[in-house]
């Protein structure tokens, strides 16, 4: 299984989330092998010409596209990019019906070529177009997965290093609960090189309450502002999607919150949502318990139910 796991990588989807997410894979050299399929078949190997006129400067690999489903046969990880575009004003729940509605008619035949590949869910609403493509696929919980607020959990870093005027990589703090309006900044855990950031804030004067309440303002609002001014979100999406299949195809376990299928992660159940979670070659495995603060825990909760009620209004 290690060796093949580090080989075929399928891209459902050959717009410009799809297209970002090969060119990332590639220049990282995450995988050997990358196809895009996609029902307009013209751009699908459009889009693969293009990835592979350029392999010379990147790690070696191959690169197909095509609008026949066989193209995705025997991989090793599948990612879902396909779905309704969100256009300005509207909301990722917005989406729900008509993307759900897609899967049913893109999932199972991907599942009937690859049903040993891990299942990566990048099309909105996530946590919903997750939750209901375990239900269409009939694949394991381990084995289907969103991306969640991964990307999500980028933004807040960026924001909090740039007002404490520190490195990225330095900052550890998490977004949870819905990839979209009802996410959730996790502060109480939040450190700074290892300072809890409420420690931080008293030896800096810097942050504080209204600020943070500013910066998660803007993490809720970031898709929105660059849906307004470009029309789609990509490139951030791209990167923070291979750093993801990253972990899978090299075995990391790696702790990122990707959305998968709760079972009593302080006390929620039964709904797809992030939580920082161990992933590797086996897909999903434990969701780690971070501790909360009682309005943290509530948020998370309501978080839960704003998806739930969004699964019921499509009958799941």
């Amino acid at each position: 299984m290690e060796t093949r796991r580090r080989n075929k990588l399928a891209i459902i989807g050959a717009g410009a989330v799809g297209s970002s997410l090969a060119y990332a894979c590639l220049i990282k050299g995450v995988a050997r092998h990358v196809v895009l399929y996609d029902i307009n078949g013209v751009k699908a190997r459009a889009e693969a010409l293009d990835l592979e006129h350029g392999t010379q400067f990147m790690p070696t690999a191959r690169v197909e596209g095509s609008d026949d489903p066989d193209i995705t046969l025997n991989s090793d990880i599948v990612v879902i990019t396909a779905g309704a575009k969100q256009k300005p004003g509207e909301s990722r729940m917005d989406l729900a019906a008509s993307t759900v509605a897609l899967m049913k008619k893109v999932i199972p035949p991907i599942v009937e070529r690859s049903p040993d590949a891990l299942f990566l869910m990048v099309t909105n609403p996530v946590d919903v177009t997750t939750y209901a493509s375990l239900k269409i696929s009939e694949l394991p919980p381990n084995q289907l997965f969103g991306s969640g607020t991964v990307l999500d959990s980028s933004r807040l870093r960026v924001l909090v290093a740039q007002h404490c005027g520190v490195a990225i990589e330095n900052v550890h703090a998490y977004i949870c609960g819905e990839h979209g309006d009802t996410a959730i900044p996790i502060w109480s855990s939040a450190t700074i090189a290892g300072v809890p950031l409420t420690k931080w804030e008293i030896q800096t004067g810097k942050l504080g309450e209204s600020v943070r309440d500013d910066i998660a303002e803007s993490v809720v609002n970031a898709a929105y502002k660059v849906i307004e001014g470009k029309g789609a979100t990509n490139y951030a999406i791209g990167v923070s999607g291979a750093r993801i299949i990253e972990a899978m195809f090299w075995d990391e376990h790696r702790v990122l919150p990707v959305s998968s299928l709760l079972d009593g992660w302080h006390g929620i159940s039964d709904v797809c949502m992030s939580v920082p979670t161990i992933v590797d070659r086996r897909g999903v495995g434990m969701n780690v318990h971070i501790p909360l603060l009682d309005g943290e825990l509530g948020a998370m909760h309501d978080s839960s139910e704003a998806i739930r009620a969004t699964l019921r209004r499509i009958g799941f």
